[in-house]
């Protein structure tokens, strides 16, 4: 009878080889991919997660790509087994991660889950004793493998029950990737730009505008992390930031993102970037962040200017002072 696995597959050389390996002892294989605000391996083209879909149409599987969403930010906030040396909540995530593939086994048929992982490659989540903490938090005790260092660990069910061959899985351990650069060559596996995925949540910089976020909220929203990576961001009311973008691009996305009742600003003299106002507004407000606008244009210092405001689809201008120093600007900046 042959059996069905589902790969946790982030498009990285890890979950890459994992897939091969068990593919090639003849496994059905369905991939997994979660996507979130916080990666920053980034492809050709959109990151991990076109990283992910590309190796799955290589390797001929199917693949689900599921988002993490708002549940995931509840666990961020307050992970049980705390955070890395940023806010990476590392053996939380894994463990969420591997909670949601059970689910999706269970819905799909499949025997069991198997990930990319590699004995001591990472310092929270893979050592010995944070993987067997993950394999039985996550429900998963005997049906994770981790193919590429299974050698290292007691046999799980999909062995014993001779589903898969254990004397064609690996015994890799260590940060170094030397091992699996030649397993790579040797299954003539190509095309992997992403050899190790990386967290925004390990970023000191943007692990501030993520505090920043939870402490200014009465509501989680994805929408508002998603945003972290465009723009600069400034913090000029407790309900309230204002985001400038740095080129038209960035422009574009933060027009698209303003929700009702929020507004985006220009410098009416001269070329302008967009400030996008998110959050409670006023007058006073919108005045602050058009300030704080014209400090990235060519308005005269101390002079008087005039803004192009738009809020719910209507456009009215407004007069503002040139007033902020750098000093004054950088205060505010996340």
């Amino acid at each position: 009878m042959q059996r069905k696995a589902i790969a946790l597959l982030s498009g990285g050389l890890d979950s890459t080889l994992a897939v091969k390996v068990l593919l090639d002892q003849g496994i059905v294989v369905e991939a997994l991919n979660f996507t979130s605000p916080f990666c920053t391996c980034t492809g050709k083209n959109a990151g991990c997660k076109s990283e992910a879909v590309r190796v799955a149409g290589e390797f001929n599987i199917p693949i689900k790509v599921m988002h993490k969403g708002v549940e995931y930010l509840e666990l961020l906030k307050n992970p049980k087994h705390g955070y890395g040396k940023g806010m990476n909540p590392c053996i939380d995530c894994r463990i969420f991660l591997l909670k949601k593939a059970k689910e999706y086994m269970l819905e799909s048929g499949a025997d069991f889950v198997f990930t990319g992982e590699v004995l001591g490659q990472r310092p929270m989540s893979q050592r010995r004793d944070t993987l067997r903490v993950i394999e039985k938090e996550s429900g998963l005790e005997g049906l994770l493998l981790r193919p590429l260092s299974a050698k290292h660990f007691k046999p799980t069910i999909p062995e014993t029950e001779g589903w898969v061959d254990r004397e064609k899985l690996l015994s890799m351990q260590g940060r170094s990737r030397k091992e699996q650069f030649e397993l790579a060559a040797e299954l003539d596996v190509k095309n992997y730009p992403c050899p190790a995925g990386g967290c925004l949540l390990t970023d000191p910089s943007f692990v501030g505008k993520v505090r920043d976020v939870f402490d200014h909220s009465d509501q989680l929203d994805l929408r508002d992390f998603r945003l972290l990576k465009l723009g600069r961001h400034f913090r000029i009311g407790e309900r309230t930031k204002v985001i400038i973008g740095r080129n038209d691009a960035e422009n574009q996305m933060l027009e698209a993102a303003v929700q009702p009742g929020e507004a985006t600003i220009r410098w009416s003299g001269g070329p302008s970037p967009l400030a996008a106002l998110m959050g409670e507004s006023s007058e006073e407000l919108v005045e602050r962040a058009g300030q704080v606008l014209l400090r990235y244009t060519k308005a005269e210092a101390g002079a008087e200017a005039e803004l192009s405001v738009t809020c719910n689809g209507d456009e009215h201008g407004i007069v503002t002072g040139n007033l902020l120093d750098e000093a004054a600007v950088e205060s505010l900046r996340l």
